[in-house]
């Protein structure tokens, strides 16, 4: 009975060692048997840094760099970076250089026939299960219960900035994740010119339809 009676003391010391004063607060600081590198000697991005003369902890490439192109990036060539992509700020991010968002199709995008079956392909291909073949969010998800689906015919969508939209299908939006990975730049923008004739062909007037056509409506 002695020896059993000292087994249970000593476990009870030892949970309450191991556990009883869990979840106390204490100034001292925590015994650190595995810092796991939560501590480390770096520089964070675009951090200050007094080692270098521009204080700037942020390097520029070496003059003379030549660029890396990954294995993925040849196989998907969009991926690949685009000199244009660098010199025109509105095509590859939709803002203008005072950082608003720009109106209207960069210089380097013409609105052909071709762009708009390009754009019409890809919406259907990544936005139509979403937002509906005709842009009125009733997609294929409404009915497996995702009722907070943008209708992009709406007036507020119809008056938002081209550099807008394309920054929502790059960077997504609420619940919507960004296509920016898997639809080229110049992609997103067919995929705006044909959203852009959704809206009209859902808000059109007489003075939309060409003089020389008016005649085949009768009218």
């Amino acid at each position: 009975m002695r020896y059993i009676l000292a087994i249970f003391l000593f476990l009870v010391v030892a949970t309450l060692s191991i556990f009883g004063l869990k979840g106390r607060i204490s100034t001292k600081p925590p015994i650190e048997i595995f810092p796991d590198m939560d501590r480390q000697a770096k520089f964070h991005p675009q951090e200050s840094s007094a080692l270098f003369a521009d204080g700037r902890s942020d390097r520029p490439a070496v003059s003379g760099t030549v660029l890396h192109v990954t294995r993925m990036q040849k196989e998907y060539k969009f991926l690949l970076p685009k000199e244009h992509l660098y010199t025109d700020a509105f095509l590859g991010s939709g803002k203008l250089p005072d950082a608003t968002f720009g109106r209207g199709f960069p210089t380097s995008i013409t609105v052909t026939n071709d762009l708009m079956l390009r754009g019409q392909t890809l919406y259907n291909r990544y936005c139509a299960i979403c937002h509906g073949e005709s842009g009125n969010g009733n997609g294929v998800t409404k009915s497996f219960g995702m009722v907070a689906t943008a209708n992009l015919l709406d007036d507020r969508i119809r008056t938002m900035p081209e550099g807008e939209i394309f920054n929502t299908i790059t960077n997504g939006k609420n619940t919507m994740l960004g296509y920016g990975p898997k639809v080229a730049v110049e992609d997103r923008w067919a995929i705006i010119a044909y959203l852009r004739a959704l809206e009209l062909s859902q808000n059109a007037t007489v003075n939309d339809v060409p003089a020389d056509k008016r005649k085949e409506l009768g009218l």
